[in-house]
């Protein structure tokens, strides 16, 4: 799929898994194509998805992330957590997010989910208004993270939504269950 305004895009996190998936890491190298090549729309393959981002005024770029499939909700470890995939799994919790340095290291391990898991604890403020942590799998806590936005929305019901990430804030909206996300990109340094 490589040309002047696509990329396949391989991500592999420290723990030297791979990702299938990255909201924020296509929306940077959606960024960078789109500067390079002088486009206002370009996909990044990342795994089997392929993802058309658009660039946005201000710096933000929309990505199309494609179907979202949110699973009933379960107990796990004493928790009620709703599965959801956005390509790559997640296990979204609704609770304090101050939470998550407990819940997240139990979940991405625990053998329900044998491939492991993304895991977010998210709490809604208000209607369209989350704040979140998340543990990526391979990873451990980060500050922010772009599938977790959509994965966190779809499990809350909320569309469009605002999360709130120690790391930044994403916007996901969603187009019957495909999810679109809207974020900064910008090169520092």
């Amino acid at each position: 799929m490589t040309g002047p305004d696509s990329a396949d895009v391989t991500i592999w996190n420290p723990d030297g898994s791979q990702a299938e998936q990255s909201g924020n890491g296509t929306r940077i190298v959606a960024k960078w194509l789109a500067d390079h090549g002088g486009r206002d729309a370009v996909r990044v393959r990342v795994g089997p998805r392929e993802v058309l981002a658009r660039m946005l005024p201000d710096g933000l770029v929309e990505t199309d992330l494609g179907e979202v499939e949110v699973y009933e909700r379960e107990r796990v470890a004493g928790l009620e957590v709703t599965p959801v995939s956005v390509g790559n799994p997640h296990a979204v919790v609704v609770g304090d997010p101050d939470d998550l340095p407990l819940v997240g290291p139990l979940l991405e391990t625990h053998p329900r989910f044998p491939e492991r898991t993304n895991v977010q604890v998210a709490r809604l403020n208000a209607p369209g208004q989350i704040t979140a942590r998340v543990w990526e799998r391979g990873v451990g806590e980060t500050t922010a993270s772009g599938t977790s936005a959509v994965a966190i929305a779809a499990a809350l019901d909320q569309n469009p939504a605002e999360v709130r990430f120690p790391g930044g804030t994403l916007e996901v909206r969603f187009e019957g269950r495909r999810a679109f996300l809207t974020g900064p990109a910008e090169r520092i340094g």
